[in-house]
């Protein structure tokens, strides 16, 4: 990873648009910073759309769609997006029909239940009442799993036939094909009309932990905050940059790099 600073000009002027994880990216000690909110603020005075993709439930995301200065938010690792209408209404959009979310569901509750019963320790996330389409454990913000109980969880979720991925505070698991760089490119698609496939060059992905590496695999321009280290012998892909700024420090960095050549 090479440091923020090295990030040239010239690739810098070219982002017309920023993609980002929220827990300890946006966030730091589960809550935004005047910091990182203020450059939020600064990236959408500037023109440019930000858009947050998380593992929160998108229920916990509810609060903060419409009053973060965001495009939207893409919960649930890629599965359902929310985004303020013209009107000020929130809309939420999902990626799979009714019968498919409910009959997932069903199917998501008993793996939950079996997680919690074979793994030692293991408690699903404070946010799961308000998820729709994933499950979550949490490993590091209200309770602590170690690497071995962590393996344990995402073993009992595949072999489910889910998919897995672990966030910096939770181990998520879901049915479908999505996942945070399929989010990204639907509502890419859903909001500005446009292909993100096509267009990666102008784009840049800031997150912190091994479920960002889909998107580090992907983003010619992508960064790290500075708490990244904690995962690196878990990253199979690293990102481009790395900042100096831990969390929502990191993030606000990022968003200087970008708005000091404009």
């Amino acid at each position: 990873m090479l440091p923020l600073s090295a990030w040239p000009t010239e690739d810098r002027q070219q982002i017309a648009g920023v993609l980002t994880d929220i827990d300890d990216t946006l966030t730091t000690e589960g809550a935004i910073t005047s910091d990182a909110l203020q450059a939020l603020h600064d990236l959408k005075a500037a023109g440019l759309p930000v858009i947050a993709i998380t593992g929160r439930s998108v229920g916990w995301s509810e609060p903060f769609a419409p009053v973060w200065p965001v495009d939207a938010i893409v919960a649930e690792n890629g599965a359902v997006a929310l985004a303020a209408s013209p009107s000020g209404a929130l809309d939420k959009r999902y990626r799979q029909d009714t019968a498919t979310r409910s009959a997932n569901f069903a199917r998501m509750q008993q793996a939950l239940a079996r997680v919690e019963r074979e793994v030692s320790g293991a408690r699903r996330a404070t946010d799961s009442p308000g998820r729709e389409t994933d499950i979550a454990i949490d490993h590091s913000e209200f309770a602590h799993l170690g690497e071995a109980q962590i393996a344990q969880a995402v073993q009992i979720m595949r072999a489910e036939g889910m998919n897995a991925t672990v966030s910096s505070i939770h181990i998520n698991g879901w049915f479908g094909d999505h996942n945070k760089w399929v989010g990204a490119c639907w509502i890419v698609r859903e909001l500005f009309g446009r292909d993100l496939g096509a267009e990666l060059d102008r784009w840049v992905y800031v997150g912190d932990s091994t479920n960002d590496v889909l998107m580090f695999e992907r983003f010619p321009h992508s960064v790290g905050v500075a708490n990244i280290r904690r995962f690196e012998p878990q990253l199979t892909t690293l990102p481009r940059y790395i900042s100096a700024g831990a969390r929502g420090a990191g993030f606000a960095q990022v968003a200087a790099a970008l708005l000091d050549i404009r």
